[in-house]
């Protein structure tokens, strides 16, 4: 799809993929480099370019998406692997039971299954800091609610759909929240105001399971 100054690629459909994820990353970096560029920004199974019309003309840049995608090589980003303490249930984790009782299981199992994976950010949008997060078990894939809540806390655990993710910021949300975490994921002040990158890795850990 393209509109005025911006492109957008869409390369696994409906299934996330965690090999066109990693190839997203890779034509994403290449093209930054593409004259007429101004920006690449890689989601969950899409990568969005902004381009200069008066520079770059879009049949030009679709060539050259095309070409890249073609052609370039998709190497594993080396990112960081970061913990994050989570405080699942309780007055900050209010779904934890209900999700837990949807899923024929006990907390404790519900918890165990969430901290398992080695989650990868897939992607960093949504919101300023948010993170797509890829490797949830998938016996914990849970539609979002039919009514999202109108306040869901900055640093609330949540899950929606077939994935994982962390509130940046306190917003309206229909994702599942599991518990709670005090990591920062933004903070504008800084050189780097998002706290994850494409390509970095999360492993939430327990803190506490409040029943």
């Amino acid at each position: 799809m393209e509109g005025a100054g911006a492109i957008l690629l869409d390369c696994a459909g409906q299934t996330f993929d965690d090999d066109a994820q990693a190839l997203i990353w890779a034509v994403a970096a290449e093209l930054r480099a593409h004259a007429g560029v101004l920006e690449t920004v890689p989601g969950m199974n899409n990568l969005m370019i902004v381009f200069d019309p008066l520079r770059l003309a879009p049949e030009a840049l679709e060539q050259a998406i095309l070409h890249c995608w073609r052609t370039v090589v998709a190497d594993t980003v080396s990112g960081r692997t970061i913990d994050v303490p989570v405080t699942y249930g309780g007055a900050k984790g209010e779904d934890l039971a209900a999700f837990a009782a949807a899923k024929g299981m006990s907390v404790a199992a519900l918890v165990a299954a969430h901290v398992a994976p080695l989650y990868s950010v897939a992607a960093v949008g949504a919101m300023p800091g948010f993170v797509y997060l890829s490797g949830l078990d998938p016996r914990l894939a849970m539609p979002r609610r039919a009514n999202p809540r109108m306040k869901v806390e900055e640093g609330s655990v949540i899950i929606g759909g077939a994935q994982a993710g962390i509130m940046p910021l306190t917003a309206p949300s229909g994702w599942h929240i599991l518990g709670h975490t005090d990591f920062s994921l933004f903070d504008p002040m800084k050189d780097q105001p998002a706290a994850f990158r494409p390509g970095d890795r999360i492993r939430f850990t327990v803190r506490e399971i409040i029943a």
